[in-house]
């Protein structure tokens, strides 16, 4: 079974800085899935998230570990593990084009009308993810590729509907290993 581990990371260093930290980091003994980060820019905070796909019994992840000097200086990255879905409708396999953004929105109960966002928007592409484990932190995660001419409308459109965080993500250039 195919699971998608979503993390979440909050912090106040800039793209570059915080993305040499993250590939660092992000990797554990028995992690080598297909990686996509994320960044969300807000006023004083960069928002991230990683998705990381693959099979189920390979999620085991070290995203911090100890500092091999005192004289190294330790940013806040805020890690929060929002934890593993499974794929309940995928529309879209690609990034996003030049001309359009990815709005991820997290719902936080199991008892929304998820079929209300299959129908909001014209011209959206959808992946939604359901929670695997019961510890996840949101019920469905929402992925939305949308032209970036209709993305005001559209977020004003997803407020109406329920209680959630919404975010607009941009794909980081990551290296490899």
């Amino acid at each position: 079974m195919n699971i998608v581990q979503f993390v979440c990371f909050e912090t106040t260093l800039a793209s570059d800085q915080f993305i040499k930290r993250w590939e660092e980091y992000h990797r554990s003994e028995n992690s080598d899935m297909d990686v996509t980060l994320q960044q969300c820019r807000g006023d004083s905070v960069y928002k991230y998230l990683a998705q990381h796909r693959g099979d189920g019994n390979e999620l085991r992840f070290v995203f911090s570990k100890g500092t091999s000097s005192r004289h190294i200086r330790r940013e806040l990255i805020i890690t929060k593990q929002a934890g593993g879905y499974v794929v309940l409708q995928e529309e879209r396999t690609s990034e996003t084009r030049q001309d359009e953004s990815k709005i991820f929105v997290f719902l936080i109960s199991p008892q929304v009308n998820i079929n209300a966002y299959r129908i909001i928007g014209v011209d959206v592409q959808l992946n939604i993810y359901e929670a695997y484990y019961e510890n996840c932190i949101y019920a469905y995660i929402c992925e939305f590729f949308v032209k970036n001419k209709y993305v005001s409308e559209f977020i004003e459109q997803l407020k109406k509907l329920n209680p959630c965080e919404i975010g607009i993500y941009k794909e980081c250039s990551v290296q490899h290993a």
